[in-house]
């Protein structure tokens, strides 16, 4: 072996192939306190200032809670109602999780089939865009009629509908975007569709997975709460703050969106936490290190 040929040695750390094989570098640069808070203090400056300014503002200009609560008030209500909302919260969590499992996997599992043969994917991408085009008030009222009003399921239904287009064509993209060299090169090996998906395909596509859920994981959410708005069980967030705006307590209906935001939060934090996990590998981890 040359010099030439030894300074340009694949190393653990710089082979890509060995990557996605499994074989990561061990040593890695970790963030530094001072980093840390250089990449979060803006945000947090931020929050801050808003959740002050609202505050002043409503103070200021005699703003009644019922046409926007003051955070002091929302805050209150947060503490005093603590229990009841937060129960509710994660009933709708557990709605909108099982809805997200749902839709994700029925979106991976009509991804690799639209990767693997393309008459299907002619097919199925007009019906998934329809899908995609009709709105969730239309879709809760016919789904509470179908598994009945207070039937947990019928929020699911809605939840995968919404969860199922943006993960499905995310990932779809992912898995047809491969090199033809790459493709080719394991078809002069040998390989079967299924060692061409699991070797070539699946890592390709992983980064469009993980940023379609990422936003899915936010949306279900949504959709959940939005579907328990049109009836169901009153222990969940969607009906409370529907209740609570009704009778014109305000801040217990934003201290009820307020729990929301956490939940969505959190659940996005989630996925983040899986996709550093089990992507390390990806120039947008190594670059923030």
């Amino acid at each position: 072996m040359t010099e030439r040929d030894d300074l340009i040695r694949e190393t653990p750390e710089t082979d890509v192939f060995a990557s996605f094989e499994g074989d990561l570098p061990t040593i890695g640069r970790r963030s530094s306190p001072g980093r840390l808070l250089r990449r979060y203090l803006p945000a947090f400056i931020a929050f801050l200032t808003v959740i002050l300014v609202w505050e002043g503002l409503t103070r200021l200009l005699g703003v009644e809670s019922f046409v926007l609560s003051k955070p002091s008030e929302i805050l209150t209500s947060f503490t005093e109602t603590f229990t009841t909302i937060w129960g509710a919260g994660m009933r709708t969590l557990l709605e909108a999780a099982t809805g997200f499992v749902i839709g994700t996997s029925l979106a991976v599992a009509t991804s690799l089939a639209a990767a693997r043969w393309v008459g299907f994917r002619d097919g199925m991408l007009p019906i998934a865009i329809a899908l995609n085009a009709t709105p969730i008030a239309a879709l809760a009222p016919i789904f509470n009629s179908w598994f009945g009003l207070t039937n947990p399921f019928s929020k699911m239904a809605v939840v995968a509908v919404v969860v199922y287009f943006p993960v499905m064509i995310n990932t779809t993209r992912g898995l047809l975007e491969v090199d033809p060299a790459e493709l080719e090169l394991m078809r002069s090996m040998a390989a079967t569709p299924a060692e061409v998906t699991r070797r070539i395909r699946i890592p390709r596509a992983l980064p469009y997975f993980f940023s379609s859920i990422k936003v899915a994981s936010v949306l279900s959410l949504i959709a959940a709460i939005i579907a328990e708005y049109f009836g169901g069980p009153q222990n969940v967030l969607g009906q409370y703050i529907v209740n609570r705006a009704q009778l014109f307590q305000f801040p217990d209906a934003w201290a009820a969106i307020l729990v929301a935001s956490i939940l969505g939060v959190t659940f996005y934090l989630l996925i983040l936490l899986a996709e550093r996990r089990l992507m390390p590998w990806h120039v947008s981890f190594r670059s923030s290190d």
